[in-house]
């Protein structure tokens, strides 16, 4: 069996016994199981974490830990269908407000984890060993016992993202859709401004040092600031976003898990489109003889259209929805594409660039507020957090597809194509949710 197929699996029946049991000797166990089960194939890691440990120890290849992290956001992502269709809600629970404790539990554990596994699976004095699993899955059952109160026993850094939009789109009264555009502004900001601040120190340095100093400035800089979104959010604005919320719910054609499934796939489509200009536009302009640095220029140009887009669609969202602005958004990026198309000329892709850019940057802080107006409060994590997983497998698997399409015809006005062809579909998804599934939000009734 391909072990890509093994992660997919490992992972898919991993979360499936932590979501449905959320017993730590059931997970420990599980997890034993299934390393035996496929640790001869793909290595058994079923853990991003435990991926990038095996690239950074060279047992596995960029490219192959791109299908490995894929792989298993996918598994995850299914097996979440799969828990809240047998009625469980899978949150991630913690019974401290100490934000600092709970940090330090999942770094000291999270790295127990793969320290285990790298000593106990790939050291060569074990080697051939079996009870390598048993090991793995009694580190997970011991993180969990010792510090599953304090922080939930994660484990895994794969799921700030979406709890992060969601946790703001609870946060706000007015002006959900700006401050959820905001938020999620920052990492086209950071798109567009570190590839010129890493090119000088990659050129000097190497990627090794730069990337230490990135991973060094996230740490100094996200950990502290994590301490400021301590606050509880006040009980009798939740319970009235409750009530609106399920009132929104019974207005809507679809039930939540089917409205899920549909925002998820219409993510996967706008992201397969929109992936093709953001992977692909510097490798573009290296075959039409500009060189990387115009290319890296113009991807900058790009994400600061993106960051403009973000904050004027989130005014926008605040006035029609998050459907009609996610509709809007995704139309617009589907012209852009259509310029990409015949646009060779250097000037031009600086202009359709920043022309795409200025398109397409609402569309997913979209969906966190579309969840947020036809959803339960309380599974907004979750559900955000689904979502926004489906945009980032579309985005990876766009940029894997755009480049076999160019590998094979040597053109990348084929992938170009490709592109629009998945972004009409999203149009024609998003447009049947407005105007067949869904109702107009409510507002709410506190200032």
């Amino acid at each position: 069996m391909n072990k890509y197929t093994i992660e997919f699996l490992g992972t898919f029946f991993l979360v499936l016994i932590i979501g449905l049991s959320q017993n730590p000797v059931a997970i420990g166990l599980g997890l034993a199981v299934l390393v035996y089960m496929g640790a001869h194939i793909s290595g058994a890691h079923y853990n991003p974490v435990v991926s990038l440990a095996m690239l950074i120890n060279n047992q596995i290849e960029l490219k192959e830990f791109s299908f490995y992290l894929a792989s298993q956001l996918l598994g995850s992502v299914v097996a979440t269908y799969f828990i809240m269709f047998l009625g469980n809600d899978f949150n991630v629970v913690s019974n401290t407000n100490d934000i600092s404790s709970f940090f330090v539990a999942e770094i000291l554990f999270t790295f127990l984890l793969v320290f285990v596994i790298l000593n106990v699976a790939l050291n060569k004095n074990l080697k051939g060993n079996q009870f390598y699993g048993l090991a793995i899955g009694l580190t997970v059952t011991a993180g969990a016992f010792t510090v599953g109160d304090i922080s939930g026993a994660v484990f895994n850094p794969a799921v700030s993202f979406g709890p992060l939009l969601a946790d703001i789109s609870l946060w706000f009264k007015k002006y959900r859709g700006i401050a959820v555009a905001i938020t999620a502004s920052g990492n086209y900001i950071s798109g567009a401004i570190f590839p010129i601040l890493l090119g000088g120190l990659i050129s000097d340095y190497g990627w090794r040092i730069s990337y230490f100093l990135l991973a060094l400035s996230c740490i100094l800089i996200i950990v502290p600031a994590s301490f400021f979104l301590r606050r509880r959010l006040d009980k009798k604005f939740s319970d009235e976003q409750e009530q609106l919320a399920s009132a929104m719910s019974t207005s809507s054609r679809f039930k939540p898990l089917t409205l899920q499934i549909i925002l998820s796939i219409a993510g996967i489509c706008c992201c397969v489109a929109m992936s093709m200009p953001q992977i692909h536009l510097v490798t573009m302009c290296v075959d039409l003889g500009y060189g990387s640095q115009v290319g890296a220029e113009m991807l900058s140009l790009m994400l600061l259209g993106g960051v403009i887009s973000r904050l004027i669609s989130g005014v926008l969202v605040d006035f029609i929805g998050g459907v009609k602005t996610l509709l809007l958004g995704s139309s617009l990026q589907c012209i852009g594409l259509v310029l990409y198309y015949p646009t060779t000329e250097m000037n031009s892709l600086y202009v359709v660039s920043l022309i795409f850019g200025l398109s397409q940057g609402g569309i997913v802080p979209s969906y966190a507020i579309i969840v947020r107006e036809y959803m339960p409060p309380q599974e907004a994590g979750a559900r955000v957090g689904i979502v926004i997983m489906a945009t980032v497998i579309g985005m990876a698997f766009g940029g894997w597809i755009s480049g076999v399409i160019f590998d094979a015809h040597n053109y990348y006005q084929l992938a170009i194509l490709n592109g629009i062809m998945w972004n009409l579909i999203n149009i024609l998804i998003v447009s049947s949710l407005l105007f067949f599934g869904t109702a107009k939000p409510l507002k709410s009734k506190m200032a």
